[in-house]
């Protein structure tokens, strides 16, 4: 068997990017007063750290507090502790307190609309969008649409992305760390 080096991923410094993704890293500086780690990683791309950014950025029939649950229940399925941890941040800045936080890990919501939302996320996930015909039915029973299920696929991809590059890079998370479940 063939001896395999593991590559270790340091997280790139604004020196360390390109010009554009300099630019990148001053906007994120000024707007959140630092550049998290994983965003910083993206960077190794020349084009994906804006590519990213656009596509995060751009309009959905999701509400900020339905993307946060949805980047929370991805991110537990995924196995990915960086965004576990920085999603249980943004939950708590888009009114979710520590319980609703931790139920929405456990795939779950007292909320029905939301408890839908993230049964169906989690589904999707879990099941590479093969679903069953429960979850799909709650979805839309709850007022929920083709436009929203669209849309929550889309968002379902931008979190997958980031849970994989985290699960691969392994650069450290620069949030306080989302307690074992």
């Amino acid at each position: 068997m063939e001896n395999v080096t593991v590559t270790e991923f340091k997280v790139p410094t604004r020196d360390e990017v390109s010009q554009t993704n300099q630019e990148i890293f001053d906007s994120l500086n000024n707007a959140l007063g630092f550049v998290p780690n994983l965003y910083a990683t993206i960077a190794y791309s020349d084009n994906g750290l804006k590519r990213y950014l656009d596509f995060q950025n751009s309009k959905t029939s999701l509400s900020n507090k339905e993307k946060e649950a949805v980047n929370l229940i991805v991110s537990q399925v995924n196995g990915c502790i960086y965004c576990q941890s920085a999603h249980i941040v943004l939950g708590k800045m888009n009114g979710f307190n520590d319980e609703q936080l931790l139920d929405i890990r456990k795939g779950k919501s007292e909320n029905a609309k939301l408890n839908a939302l993230v049964k169906l996320a989690a589904d999707i996930t879990k099941n590479k969008g093969n679903v069953g015909e429960l979850n799909l039915g709650d979805f839309f029973a709850q007022g929920y649409t083709k436009e929203t299920l669209v849309d929550l696929i889309l968002q379902i991809s931008d979190k997958t992305a980031m849970n994989y590059l985290h699960n691969l890079t392994k650069v450290p998370v620069d949030f306080p760390i989302a307690e074992s479940l």
